[in-house]
């Protein structure tokens, strides 16, 4: 018998751009539970103005909802897409 049968697992994950050999990233959380929590984004000063943060984060919300997950909104970045695009409030579930 298993016994981690049916043990939540957390996973973390990052969404990824590259470019000039320099890498901007989104870092969410999955817990096994539905959930999913956008944590942070970052952007190389050398890359920041090119809008590779709004892609990330877009990108995000894209997946949350092919998944069905609920969305945590952690990070400044995705928190204020979120406030520019109120329509994903109507396609998607936030805690809080």
């Amino acid at each position: 018998m298993d016994r981690r049968a049916g043990e939540k697992k957390n996973t973390m994950s990052r969404m990824e751009i590259t470019e000039e050999g320099q890498t901007a990233w989104l870092e969410f959380e999955l817990d096994g539970a539905g959930w999913m929590t956008i944590w942070h984004t970052e952007v190389p000063e050398a890359l920041r103005g090119r809008g590779l943060a709004t892609e990330l984060v877009k990108s995000a919300f894209e997946y949350a909802k092919a998944n069905e997950l609920r969305v945590d909104v952690i990070c400044p970045i995705a928190l204020s897409y979120l406030q520019q695009h109120p329509e994903l409030r109507q396609s998607l579930k936030f805690r809080g």
